[in-house]
């Protein structure tokens, strides 16, 4: 998998997730384990591969990773490792963090990786340093009482014309007592690519207060 942005491809198999993590960590800019941030795609039409400008940034300063989720984009050959709409078990995302020896990331979480990063926040707090969802599904899985447990820092980005997901992430994802929210203005749902400048200022503000 590519260095700039690039990552191995998602498997639920323990033994094949590790040896494709290991692979790809030695390609990995040295930054990588010290700080890292993951950025989980869903897209079929922006893979990994094609790292934009927000990710490129934070290879330089904190060693960025982004993952094609199972069954998608550069991934499309690895089973998930639960159904789209369900929540997958935290121990996935735990596993690829021990193989690449990240210790605690920042996690960028838009849409459909709803599924994959709140069962790892919730089980496995400590690995992530903050959190950073635009969006997710599945917020509605989780009580209130789980999302005041987790005193991750987060920062809750959505567009305002994203009228479905963006509102309804947001009335849960409010419960996490120690949050920022940024609204985009005039951004749908893809909040990220319809302003990019405005994406790529709240994310690098947010951690360079970390």
């Amino acid at each position: 998998r590519r260095r700039d942005g690039g990552w191995p491809a998602g498997r639920p198999r323990n033994e094949g997730g590790r040896k494709a993590a290991a692979a790809s960590k030695k390609r990995l800019p040295p930054a990588v384990h010290r700080q890292t941030c993951l950025r989980l795609r869903h897209s079929d039409a922006s893979t990994a591969a094609g790292a934009p400008p927000v990710v490129r940034r934070l290879i330089a300063i904190w060693g960025a990773v982004a993952i094609d989720l199972p069954g998608l984009g550069q991934s499309k050959a690895a089973p998930a490792p639960a159904p789209v709409g369900q929540p997958a078990p935290g121990v996935f995302l735990r596993q690829v963090c021990e193989a690449l020896q990240t210790g605690p990331v920042v996690i960028i979480s838009p849409s459909l990786s709803g599924m994959y990063l709140l069962p790892f926040l919730f089980q496995h707090s400590e690995q992530v340093k903050a959190y950073i969802p635009v969006a997710p599904i599945c917020t509605e899985k989780f009580t209130a009482e789980q999302y005041s447990s987790a005193q991750t820092p987060a920062l809750i980005v959505y567009g305002d014309q994203d009228t479905q997901l963006g509102e309804v992430s947001l009335s849960n994802l409010k419960n996490l007592p120690n949050h920022k929210v940024v609204v985009m203005k005039g951004a749908g749902h893809p909040c990220y690519l319809d302003d990019p400048e405005i994406w790529h200022k709240a994310v690098l503000d947010f951690l360079q207060q970390l």
